[in-house]
């Protein structure tokens, strides 16, 4: 590894473009750089590379510290690019650039202790790791921090050695000799270090080494060793302090087995108490830092030890009363959400029957906690009274405050469930009627004195609202009332309104407080803050669905409502009212369906029509898909229930409304938000009224199938997945004939989807390639006989693997998952209960379909082996990897010998050095194992071991990818 005049030339095309990645040239330059330098870290000749620069003291820290993170990830992935004979050498170097930046700089020294420790994992011949380590580094100050750095490193790249290409047998019995074997020489020389001086005690590193070390090292050897008093004596070190808090936290999660721990926690928890005056401490000289340590250490030992506070309430009381006491002092809401884990876990057993006695020991501090929560969920009071930003133009601040808000109400959810609903909701209601009886007679229009005190328990009455039974009868009865009668500011009326929504399900079995609420939240859409008319719209929305039968008698009224507001509202809002109307038409008498419907509908339709003749741009365009919308709404929520034999007025109106949504489509071809407006009616008619839409289904059929083959879109094949999944063979009252019609319809659609693919790029067309394989798998599903021994079969596999190149996770699941379910279908017993057979022995798949499956296999398997691995090796994403490797085992599953060699062949197309010629031996020796002992299924783990490692290695595609590239897909149908 020595310098040469060579590798100095080597370095300044490396250096340039170095400098081009720093500096602030053109995009193309900066991606060439990056190419230039990844293609760099992954050739052999970036080991003496490497090395090179970093002996360099001339070459910039920034060049040096890329040089030290490429040496790391060559000794993690391409330790093989060297003979095994260079391993020593390669040690004995690394040991020298070790001692050379002893001083630093860090970062450069971290990567090296990084390099060091992964070389150390996988060369296992070297057995004196730490040792040796320790004599390179000496025992100077700057030596022994830095062998602290390493000691540290090494647990954890232990920890994550899946990274590194060994087996679990190798990687456990490397770990033993590293970890186990030196736990107590390492326990030893910490100890020694702690107590060498004063300063060694302070130091960070040494709490960060112990922290990585509790892997191996039992929490009760650090606590019964005279670290414990250097750890806790660290907090009080400004320095230490964080570390020494890290380290504490970690030794509390190791004791989470209570029971085995119990004599560590006897000795910790007394220790833990003598730290409480300092919250007070920080809250007096108001240091933030200081209190969320403090509360993180509570917090910690509360969830590690929560078994013990619902065994044994009275002893761990303090440290439950410590944690609340936290949560109090935290004025600054920087803290208070370390705690809310050990809120929620507590509650997970203080709840259950066996923990009854501890419930009502501790009642009384979740009381006070519900206080606290509602304390700190005020909006803060502007110093400079500026009502109209509360928080100085900081928005970052606000939108954290408001997420805050909401994390708080699932605190006060588990304190309804530790007390009563109905005990928390009385706070609330105490301090909404404290506020009106100090300020309620000073308040006028927008002008609320102290309107924070009254809007937080308004917020919390909405966020514990799913927690109340709709047939409470106690307290809500004077509540709903007072919130009806909040003034007009806008956080209050946009919280009250709000909370209203939160329980129509209670109003829906209390109809006295119906009235008063409905023209409450009605009121909320005159309001001038569109906040607040959000808020109506939503709570509308709830008040129509929970109690539509309430509602039922007021159609004039609330038509009246609707028709003067609908035009008002954002899209979102206009659904949410919409959907409340629709519930309230849903439950009128089956012969008033169609009327009331259209008594809606018509006008909705009428705006549309009117609006899609002048609709010149793409907003005009959106305008008219968001009345479209309304249509799906009201589609989607009238569902009368109709005998077979009669006819649906549901329907009845679709029939009317049909040819305008088909001119529509048909006219706006491009745009994709009034087509998928369009074919989801369409779909929703389908879902909703099922078999009754029989009538209409010819001219259904066409306009979406016409629709398909004018736009391309994908949104007119989910509209056919309906009709396919609703007329599928066998349905109920669904004759054969219609099946055969649906069927047909079906092709029809494959054949437009294979010219497209054909004439497009995979990456032109990603929406419409998962919508078609989507509807394939349920074409598979539902018509299993037709659609695998189809003509159209064979292309649409090749149509799959040509799809496999996208990197979209969406549609390559659904490609996936469609040739999952076709290859299944090879098995003598069929993935789905198509061929069903009652009672007696299981169903199988008829020969035809097999026979089918496996002549597409002799075609194609290669190619579908090829691509697959392709994807696993390279390119798919993580959540495609299960579907991947399932198709796999499935070809493995059906034809094992051919499935081996076409592995085999698609390991010859890997560009040249990726992988060595003995790994491939053994996983083809692997794999030939397998399939002699009848042991297939196992041939999965060996793929998935082996194409996990090889990516790991081959992160990127290098050059020779373009041998497994997918070939061009071409229908000539």
């Amino acid at each position: 590894m020595a310098t040469t005049n060579s590798s100095q030339g080597a370095l300044a095309p490396i250096l340039s473009a170095l400098s081009t990645m720093q500096s602030h040239a053109a995009g193309k330059n900066k991606a060439g750089a990056h190419d230039f330098l990844e293609k760099f870290q992954k050739s052999s000749e970036a080991w003496n590379t490497t090395h090179t620069m970093l002996q360099d003291s001339s070459t910039s820290p920034e060049a040096r510290l890329f040089a030290a993170t490429t040496l790391k990830g060559k000794i993690t992935y391409d330790l093989h690019q060297l003979p095994d004979n260079a391993h020593e050498a390669l040690r004995d170097s690394l040991l020298s650039l070790l001692h050379l930046y002893i001083a630093g700089p860090r970062p450069i020294r971290t990567q090296l202790c990084i390099c060091i420790a992964s070389l150390a994992i996988q060369m296992t011949a070297w057995k004196n790791v730490i040792a040796m380590v320790g004599s390179t580094v000496g025992d100077s100050p700057q030596g022994l921090d830095c062998l602290l750095d390493f000691l540290r490193i090494l647990p954890e790249e232990v920890t994550e050695g899946r990274k590194i290409n060994l087996t679990e047998d190798q990687l456990a019995d490397r770990t033993k000799e590293l970890l186990e074997d030196n736990s107590k020489q390492v326990l030893t020389l910490l100890v020694q270090y702690s107590q060498a001086s004063s300063d060694n005690a302070k130091n960070p590193r040494l709490y960060d080494c112990i922290a990585s070390w509790l892997r191996e090292i039992p929490a009760v050897d650090i606590v019964n060793s005279p670290l414990l008093d250097q750890i806790f004596n660290a907090i009080s070190d400004e320095a230490s302090f964080d570390a020494a808090i890290d380290c504490l936290c970690t030794i509390f999660k190791d004791t989470r087995d209570v029971d085995e721990n119990k004599t560590v926690i006897q000795e910790l928890y007394p220790r833990l108490l003598r730290l409480r005056p300092k919250i007070a401490e920080a809250a007096g000289v108001e240091d933030a830092d200081l209190l969320k340590g403090m509360t993180r250490l509570f917090a910690e030992a509360g969830e590690a030890w929560v078994v013990l506070i619902a065994r044994d309430p009275n002893t761990f009381r303090t440290l439950v009363d410590a944690i609340l006491e936290c949560c109090a002092y935290d004025r600054d809401r920087e803290a208070i959400s370390i705690t809310f884990i050990f809120w929620y876990d507590l509650k997970q057993y203080l709840t259950l029957e066996k923990y009854m006695p501890a419930r009502a020991a501790l009642a009384d501090l979740y009381s006070n906690l519900v206080d606290v929560m509602i304390s700190h969920l005020q909006f803060p009071t502007p110093e400079d009274g500026n009502e109209k930003d509360l928080f100085d133009g900081d928005r970052e601040m606000e939108d954290k405050f408001r997420e805050f808000r909401h994390a708080m109400g699932d605190v006060l959810k588990d304190c309804c469930e530790v007390l009563t609903p109905t005990d928390c909701l009385t706070k609330t209601y105490q301090k909404i009627k404290a506020w009106a009886q100090t300020y309620a007679g000073q308040a006028s229009g927008t002008s609320v004195p102290h309107w924070q005190e009254l809007e937080a328990p308004i917020f919390a009455l909405r966020a514990m609202g799913r927690m109340v039974n709709p047939e409470d009868t106690s307290v809500l009865g004077e509540v709903i009332p007072l919130l009806t009668q909040v003034p007009d500011h806008e956080k209050l009326k946009f919280q009250a309104i709000m909370a209203l929504g939160r329980y129509t399900e209670w109003t829906s079995e209390h109809p006295g407080t119906l009235e008063a609420q409905l023209n409450y939240v009605i009121s909320g859409f005159s309001h001038p803050s569109p906040e607040v008319v959000q808020a109506a719209a939503l709570a509308f929305q709830y008040l129509g669905v929970d109690c539509r039968k309430l509602l039922g008698g007021q159609i004039p009224v609330l038509h009246q409502f609707y028709e003067s507001i609908i035009d008002k509202l954002k899209p979102t809002s206009q659904e949410e009212v919409t959907e409340g109307v629709a519930a309230v038409v849903s439950v009128q008498p089956l012969d008033k369906i169609y009327e009331t419907m259209k008594m809606f509908c018509d006008p909705v339709m009428q705006r549309i029509v009117s609006l899609a003749q002048q609709a010149k741009d793409e907003k005009s365009e959106n305008v008219v898909a968001d009345y479209l919308g309304l249509i799906v709404t009201f589609i989607k929520n009238i569902q009368p229930y109709v005998s077979p034999n009669e006819v649906n007025p549901a329907v009845t109106y679709c029939k009317e409304i049909l040819p305008a949504l088909s001119g529509i489509a048909k006219h706006f071809t491009n745009s994709v938000p009034i087509l998928e407006r369009v074919c989801r009616c369409w779909r929703y008619m389908i879902i909703s009224y099922r078999t009754a839409t029989a009538p209409l289904l010819g001219e259904l059929a066409n306009s979406i199938a016409e629709g398909f083959q004018a736009s391309r879109q994908g949104c007119f094949l989910w509209a056919t997945d309906a009709v396919i999944r609703e007329y599928s063979y066998g349905a109920e009252f669904v004759d054969q004939d219609t099946s055969d019609n649906v069927f047909r319809f079906f092709t029809q659609q494959v054949t437009v989807f294979l010219r497209i693919l054909t004439e497009l790029d995979p990456n032109e067309a990603p929406d419409v390639i998962e919508d078609f394989f989507r509807l394939a798998t349920d074409a598979v599903r539902f018509y299993p006989v037709k659609t695998i021994t189809s003509p159209l079969a064979p292309p649409m596999v090749q149509a799959a693997l040509t799809s496999l190149t996208l990197p979209l996770v969406d549609p390559l699941l659904a490609t996936l998952q469609f040739l999952r379910d076709y290859l299944d279908f090879g098995f003598e017993h069929p993935p789905v209960s198509e061929f069903t057979a009652g009672d007696g022995p299981r169903a199988k798949t008829p020969v035809e379909i097999q026979n089918a499956v496996k002549e597409t296999l002799q075609k194609l398997g290669q190619q579908i082996v090829q691509q697959t691995m392709t994807g696993l090796m390279y390119t798919f994403p993580e959540d495609c990897y299960g579907d991947a490797s399932a198709i796999l085992l499935t070809i493995f599953s059906l034809v094992p010998p051919a499935a081996a060699q076409w592995v085999a062949a698609t390991l010859q197309l890997l560009p040249q050095g990726s992988l060595k010629p003995e790994e491939a031996n053994k996983l083809m020796k692997g794999i030939n194992e397998k399939i002699r002992n009848n042991e297939v299924r196992k041939v999965r783990a060996i793929l998935q071991d082996f194409t996990n490692s090889y990516r790991r290695r081959n992160v990127t595609p290098r050059e020779g990818l373009g041998r497994l590239e997918a070939t061009r897909f071409r229908f000539t149908g």
